[in-house]
């Protein structure tokens, strides 16, 4: 590969960029909630349990309603899933990780879109990846893309 003066301009465009997500408050926060996630031991107790009931899951899913133990390891997975999604850090940890996630969606929606309207690009969002948003395939060939 060639080096040019744009190669190496967009380079250090990009290494500003990555640099102010770094130094946002977004990023900050995530930082912050996922070190107390990791370091409170309740936490990482309920997400072992979370894990090993996931296994056993995971077993029963493979024959569905039809294995001995499907009722009472669906009602235990829910009941982890529930406890650990209602546990004030690991929630605090997934709102900031969603934030994060956002932000990163919306900077790739910009970059993309200033290239290009046709370039798909995964928002992690269901309604806007359908037909009308980048989903459809096609680069809104299809009539659904109305701009």
């Amino acid at each position: 590969m060639i080096a040019t003066l744009e190669n190496a301009s967009l380079l250090d465009e990009a290494d500003e960029l990555a640099s102010m997500v770094i130094q946002s408050e977004i990023y900050a926060e995530y930082m912050l909630s996922k070190q107390r996630f990791e370091q409170d031991k309740e936490a990482q107790r309920l997400v072992g349990i979370f894990l090993k009931v996931r296994e056993k899951y995971d077993e029963v899913q493979r024959f569905g309603r039809y294995h001995p133990d499907y009722k009472p390891v669906i009602k235990e997975m829910m009941e982890s899933k529930r406890e650990l999604d209602t546990y004030p850090l690991i929630a605090d940890y997934k709102k900031s990780e969603k934030r994060l996630s956002d932000l990163l969606g919306e900077l790739s929606m910009v970059l993309a879109h200033s290239v290009s309207e046709s370039i798909k690009v995964p928002t992690g969002d269901p309604f806007y990846d359908r037909s009308c948003g980048t989903g459809c395939g096609s680069g809104g060939k299809c009539g659904c893309h109305t701009k």
